[in-house]
């Protein structure tokens, strides 16, 4: 027996926080939705939010057949023609610089592909992963990473880059919205309801900033909105701009060193309840990064990107971590409006003077 929970404001008609349940039977066994059902009861609200359960009706309904069937299918036939498109563009171009939509390289040319088409094997280059278990692990076609250049599947930095960052800050003032945004790459999602119309925005924009990066357009003309918001970049070109940030991010070996921060050894010093305890009894110090190294956090530390948690809760510092806070802080300073998110980090501003950063730690 198989369970799945999903959140259905991802795809579906959802409201934030509404989620279902999906119970697929063995061959052997079916469920026994009365213990099912008193297992699940035992993790419910007592005040139940009624919008939220509407909602995930609304969705289960969605998805009854035929009209749900069709309605992810037509999901899929959409992603794969974004990314066919994208590939057009790329040989239309011929040698010159476009964006990669990351995936499998033999996609055919029409149609949905079979489900074996999507898994990750061992090796593949367009992946770069080594050790996989055979077919464990495989590809949602509906979400889309799209590359950006600069950076290559083995943490290679090429001489031109082109950071994500500065990509999705242009597709936002020219109405596209991006989900997540990483270092060389952005993630887009083809939800129910993504038409064709939809995604040719974004390639026609992806188009354009092409042409604006090519041309060194001044970013007052591209992005006034945010050169509104930090005058300094008023005069700097789009190209200089990607290149100087990128520049920053190759001398520091950034995809590296945040590689070997997530890997480095994490030393609990306490259980993630008594670090918490003493966040609650206030027995913490607010550290600067600087002394960091040695001391036993008491929140969960976050950067973004890639958005996974770093530290929990009673885990002490390292160097390599340090290394990267203090990468993180200089680059702020360096590059406002470009700045690298960490949820945990205690950003303070005395004065008008640069920012200092600080971290709760077990006193």
């Amino acid at each position: 027996m198989i369970f799945s929970t999903q959140s259905t404001h991802k795809l579906l008609a959802g409201l934030s926080q509404a989620s279902q349940i999906l119970v697929q039977n063995s061959e052997q066994r079916e469920l026994d939705r009365d213990i099912f059902n008193e297992a699940y009861l035992m993790h419910t609200s007592t005040s139940p939010q009624y919008a939220i359960i509407a909602s995930c009706d609304v969705a289960a309904a969605m998805m009854e057949a035929p009209a749900g069937t069709a309605l992810v299918e037509e999901s899929i036939a959409e992603a794969l023609d974004f990314r066919r498109a994208m590939r057009k563009v790329d040989e239309e171009w011929g040698a010159d610089w476009w964006f990669k939509v990351w995936g499998p390289d033999d996609l055919s040319e029409e149609g949905i592909e079979e489900r074996d088409a999507w898994m990750l094997k061992p090796g593949e280059r367009w992946h770069g992963f080594q050790q996989l278990s055979e077919g464990f692990n495989m590809l949602d076609p509906i979400k889309a990473t799209i590359i950006t250049p600069g950076l290559a599947v083995d943490g290679a930095f090429s001489e031109r880059g082109i950071p994500a960052a500065i990509v999705t800050k242009y597709l936002a003032e020219h109405g596209v919205i991006v989900e997540k945004c990483g270092l060389y790459s952005f993630f887009i999602m083809f939800t129910i309801g993504i038409t064709k119309g939809r995604w040719n925005t974004m390639v026609t924009e992806l188009q354009q900033f092409k042409d604006d990066f090519d041309k060194n357009q001044p970013l007052w003309k591209v992005l006034p909105d945010f050169v509104a918001k930090h005058p300094r970049y008023e005069r700097i070109g789009l190209r200089d701009l990607c290149h100087l940030i990128h520049g920053v991010y190759a001398v520091n070996d950034v995809a590296r060193l945040t590689t070997e921060m997530y890997l480095s050894d994490m030393e609990p010093a306490m259980k993630p309840t008594d670090a918490f305890a003493k966040m609650a009894h206030r027995e913490i110090d607010r550290v600067p990064i600087d002394d960091l190294e040695g001391r036993v956090t008491s929140i969960l530390l976050t950067p973004y990107p890639p958005g996974i948690p770093l530290l929990i809760p009673g885990e002490r510092f390292n160097g390599t971590i340090v290394r990267y806070l203090k990468f993180a802080r200089d680059f702020n300073e360096q590059f406002p409006g470009f700045e690298t998110d960490i949820h945990g980090l205690v950003k303070e501003v005395v004065d008008g003077r640069p920012p200092a950063y600080y971290v709760d730690c077990v006193r």
